[in-house]
């Protein structure tokens, strides 16, 4: 318990930059107590209506729950649901870079409708990805940019393949990394052919890693070694750590298979936003020089709390004291 809180309190002394794609997220809910007479569709009396951080906003929620000073930098509107996230981004003490809001572009939204505890539909407003990218040809955006990678310790790229996360914003955030040695974490989507001229951690799950190393996912046993060499081989990551549910985490480095770790989930409410706490947790462990070993359990200790709430959730010091 003495190197946990001593650990926590080194990780509350860093700064973290997330950048990636950002999304407010709504829920709405209610109970059904009738079928419309218009269509054969469940009529929900609404009981209640909230908005929450998702996406890369959720993973800086996530490292600001533990006292780390973060930072975002993203792409969304300066429309009533960007006034709104904006909000909600100064309640969790995570500060926006400069840049990242601008005037015509949509703030994306995902609203989910909820009736007793299940899911019923999910109605998603956004635009095309090419309405998210940044130009980096333009000062007005690497030079914030680059003045918020000068001030931290690590930096996770969030990738959820609305647009943000591309060539020439990996190319730029990368190569300062390298340059200065700079944590850099990447949450993967595998759909974009990305190449990383450095790369500190990956953290895909299993039908990612089944993408990302090439092969149609299986259904039967996970084969971690073949699965880590070729991960390794097209994206050379130091570290990588591949979440499998219920079976638990593996830890690799360098294509080598080195740990499982069995999950600590007891009971699984919703598992939306799991992986923003694992990247999150991860690197904020790493780059407070904790052990690849001890910031794999502390993320997956980190994962199985957040599974037992519900919606997109975060962690605090205290539950993960009280979780050992």
């Amino acid at each position: 318990m003495e190197a946990l809180s001593e650990l926590l309190r080194r990780m509350a002394q860093l700064r973290i930059l997330v950048v990636g794609d950002v999304v407010l997220d709504h829920y709405i809910s209610g109970e059904v107590f009738r079928l419309s007479p218009e269509a054969p569709v469940p009529v929900i009396a609404v009981e209640d209506e909230r908005h929450a951080l998702g996406a890369a906003a959720n993973v800086a929620h996530n490292l600001s729950s533990l006292g780390i000073h973060t930072q975002i930098w993203g792409s969304w509107g300066r429309d009533a649901s960007g006034l709104l996230l904006e909000d909600l981004l100064q309640k969790a003490r995570v500060d926006p870079v400069d840049g990242s809001a601008e005037s015509g572009v949509r703030t994306i939204l995902k609203t989910r409708i909820v009736a007793r505890q299940q899911q019923l539909c999910r109605l998603d407003r956004e635009e095309a990805p090419e309405h998210y990218r940044k130009d980096f040809g333009q000062v007005a955006i690497t030079a914030p940019l680059e003045k918020a990678l000068a001030e931290v310790d690590a930096v996770i790229l969030s990738d959820y393949a609305k647009g943000l996360i591309d060539q020439p914003c990996v190319d730029f955030i990368a190569n300062y990394a390298r340059g200065r040695r700079k944590i850099l974490a990447w949450d993967p989507k595998p759909k974009h052919a990305l190449h990383f001229p450095y790369l500190t951690l990956m953290t895909p799950n299993r039908s990612e890693a089944f993408a990302l190393a090439g092969e149609p996912e299986e259904h039967r046993q996970f084969p971690a070694e073949r699965i880590c060499q070729k991960i390794f081989e097209h994206h050379q990551p130091e570290y990588l750590i591949i979440t499998l549910g219920e079976e638990g985490m593996l830890l690799s480095r360098q294509g080598e298979l080195i740990s499982r770790i069995p999950t600590y989930a007891q009971e699984v409410f919703d598992v939306s936003g799991a992986g923003d706490t694992v990247v999150a947790l991860l690197t904020a462990a790493l780059a407070a020089q904790a052990s690849p070993e001890e910031a794999a359990h502390l993320a997956n200790r980190a994962a199985g709390l957040v599974v037992a709430k519900r919606g997109t959730a975060v962690v605090t010091p205290e539950e993960l004291m009280g979780s050992f």
